[in-house]
């Protein structure tokens, strides 16, 4: 693959913690405002994806990010059976805005991370 120039790596090494805090940003503010773990995850996976394109770095391990995703989805689930069918009336609303900035941070995670593996599938294994 032909190599990017040094400038342009830089630019994009700028770029990432933009990419980044808009993504923690958009998933904490998800509970007050539209937006929350959908699309903070997929602003979260652009950062990675951004990163290949400036880099052509391929050094992720889609073994572990598959396993996390499982992990996400799974406390994801645990956690919401458990509040909607044992604390569904007896949680006070200060304790309802922090189990929401939970759900949506899980989620954040759990998409940032398929999204990720997605990308990183087409690109090495589908582009041959």
């Amino acid at each position: 693959m032909k190599e990017h120039s040094e400038l342009f790596k830089q630019n994009m090494a700028m770029v990432y913690p933009i990419i980044i805090l808009f993504g923690i940003y958009v998933t904490v503010n998800g509970h007050i405002t539209p937006g929350g773990g959908f699309q903070g995850g997929t602003i979260l996976a652009a950062a990675f994806m951004v990163h290949y394109l400036a880099t052509f770095s391929t050094n992720i391990k889609l073994v572990i990010l598959n396993r996390l995703e499982k992990i996400l989805y799974l406390s994801l689930l645990l956690l919401s059976v458990t509040v909607v069918f044992y604390l569904n009336g007896l949680m006070p609303p200060s304790l309802k805005s922090w189990y929401l900035l939970t759900m949506n941070m899980l989620i954040s995670l759990k998409v940032c991370s398929g999204l990720t593996v997605v990308f990183f599938r087409f690109v090495l294994f589908e582009s041959r």
